[in-house]
């Protein structure tokens, strides 16, 4: 049996007049949240957090809803991503240079309400971005 591939990332989430807004990342036609593959011996939640910062430059997240996550069912030749949700209200989105790449991973990102964030997702996304909504939602706010 082959051995899953790891890799972990944030849902960040901010605070916005009436609600909440989540940050989407474009890869040519496919969306998703920051993530990337967990180093070996590297903690996921950490790899989560340096993704964060590669990918979009932000920093800091408060994950104010704890150290939970969900993960996605195998795709990709049985790959499996990890999803915290953290606070992200500070700081600006800025798509930086990957190291390997030598260009940004994406090609855009869009803050996005719950309804237009799910309409981007793929499938195997929408139930990662259904429990962020549960968890969220409650606030009110979202913050």
């Amino acid at each position: 049996m082959r051995a899953r591939r790891l890799s972990a990332g944030v849902i960040p989430v901010r605070p916005r007049r009436g609600g909440h807004e989540y940050l989407l990342l474009r890869a040519f036609a496919n969306w998703d949240f920051p993530k990337g593959l967990v180093r070996d011996g590297e903690d996921p939640l950490d790899a989560a957090v340096r993704e964060l910062a590669e990918e979009t430059d932000l920093r800091n997240p408060r994950f104010r809803w704890g150290e939970a996550f969900r993960e996605t069912a195998p795709y990709a030749r049985g790959k499996v991503a990890r999803y915290y949700l953290a606070e992200c209200g500070q700081g600006e989105v800025r798509l930086l240079p990957g190291p390997e790449l030598g260009r940004p991973e994406h090609h855009e990102f869009r803050w996005l309400e719950y309804r237009a964030a799910r309409s981007l997702l793929p499938p195997r996304l929408e139930p990662i971005l259904d429990w962020a909504e549960a968890l969220v939602s409650p606030l009110g706010d979202g913050c």
